[in-house]
């Protein structure tokens, strides 16, 4: 029978040179075999590192979501938890069959890849709008002036967020993000901003009750699934996950893409010299960059085996999306950023029923993106060194915080050179 060492995934992620360059704890991590054992903020956890493994859990039913499912289990919700943090531990991403299929069934339509293809226009408008601003400027901070506004913007508009409110929930929401999962003296210092944004989000829904627009938000008030509406905490629920993972992953695709490409000239030069393989680019960024670091934790209903190590029912088990990306038993030369790589296997989006809805949408946007981006500038250089970029103290969400780039507009004069 196959043991399990002990590792402090808070410890290991704690310095901030791993969250800048996961892959050396990610291979260390599969190295110490394929099913480990850490403790998180919820308690004891099974860790797996490895592509094989983690690809097994995404797809079995013998793990859920909701660990409320599992004989004995406890919701994961208690009196004290802060009321939007109470609102997310019981959201879709939480949630099974039958309850996790009906609230898919409300949203997915908006999000199916006719639907996405249908905002392409919009998106391209936005992108322009955005890069008419920062051409203007000798340097380009890709975050605050493309990766952020972009998605958030198209997600907004989708959900009918008033302009005047889109600051605020954006404020809000980086507050949030800024925030490190493996700190809880950083999570209950975020609990004024929870609270601020549950506000936000309870009004949104009166708003939307009292003044229906063409919109996911008044869709959503008026839904009827099999006869039963949304209850409010239900509503504000899936408005704070579609409006955080409708752009959150896009924000980190677009910046940790973005990076790599300039830390990688001759893919870059590439992508410039055939636009076409942007496809095959984003792939290659979702895979290597990591947008995504972990998903949320799976729970053993029986007792279960994974290689060979017994997994006893009621068990909790820690899925490392990003290091199953960069297992080498998975993809030959895993430590190679190739846009060409085909075919690519990564679990950036997850799989089977909890396969990320936001995906047509989060690809869409950096297709549209991106090459935009190297359309208007001929050069894009660092303007600090890269281990001094700042990146967010988030395991499960992996992304830098700002991207100062000198850039040369196309057709300009090249009067400068790359630091």
């Amino acid at each position: 029978m196959a043991e399990t060492v002990r590792v402090d995934l808070r410890r290991e992620f704690a310095d901030p040179a791993a969250r800048a360059d996961p892959g050396p704890v990610y291979a260390r991590l599969r190295d110490l075999g394929p099913v480990l054992r850490s403790r998180d903020l919820f308690g004891e956890t099974f860790v797996l590192a490895r592509h094989e493994e983690v690809a097994q859990v995404i797809r079995d039913p013998r793990f859920a979501s909701d660990r409320g499912n599992v004989p004995g289990g406890r919701p994961l919700a208690r009196w004290w938890t802060p009321s939007l943090l109470k609102l997310l531990v019981s959201s879709m991403v939480l949630k099974d069959p039958p309850d996790h299929r009906r609230l898919r069934n409300l949203v997915q339509q908006a999000f199916t890849p006719t639907m996405v293809a249908n905002l392409e226009g919009r998106v391209s408008e936005i992108t322009e709008e955005l890069l008419d601003a920062a051409v203007r400027r000798p340097v380009v901070d890709l975050m605050a002036d493309l990766a952020l506004p972009l998605p958030l913007t198209v997600i907004a508009e989708m959900l009918g967020v008033p302009p005047a409110d889109r600051v605020r929930f954006r404020t809000l929401l980086t507050a949030l993000q800024g925030t490190s999962d493996t700190n809880p003296v950083a999570l209950l210092r975020n609990v004024p901003h929870m609270l601020r944004l549950t506000r936000l989000l309870r009004g949104l829904v009166a708003l939307r009750r009292d003044q229906p627009g063409d919109d996911l938000v008044t869709a959503l008030v008026q839904a009827e699934e099999a006869g039963d509406r949304l209850s409010e905490d239900e509503l504000v629920s899936m408005i704070f996950l579609l409006l955080f993972a409708g752009h959150e992953t896009t924000v980190n695709l677009i910046g940790n893409g973005v990076l790599e490409l300039v830390r990688h000239p001759d893919q870059l030069q590439r992508l410039r010299d055939d636009p076409e393989l942007i496809g095959t680019a984003v792939e290659e960024m979702l895979r290597f960059t990591n947008p995504v670091g972990l998903v949320a934790p799976r729970h053993a209903r029986e007792d279960a085996e994974i290689a060979g190590v017994p997994i006893p029912r009621g068990s909790m088990v820690t899925l490392l999306i990003g290091s199953a990306n960069l297992d080498e038993a998975a993809f030959p030369d895993a430590d190679t950023f190739d846009i060409t790589r085909s075919p690519n296997r990564h679990l950036s989006f997850g799989h089977g029923a909890h396969f990320c809805l936001g995906a047509p949408l989060a690809r869409l946007e950096a297709r549209i993106a991106i090459p935009a981006l190297l359309r208007r500038f001929e050069r894009l250089d660092l303007t600090m060194p890269a281990e001094q970029l700042p990146w967010r103290p988030l395991i499960a969400l992996r992304g830098v915080e700002a991207l100062p780039l000198s850039v040369t507009p196309a057709g300009a004069p090249v009067d400068h050179v790359a630091t």
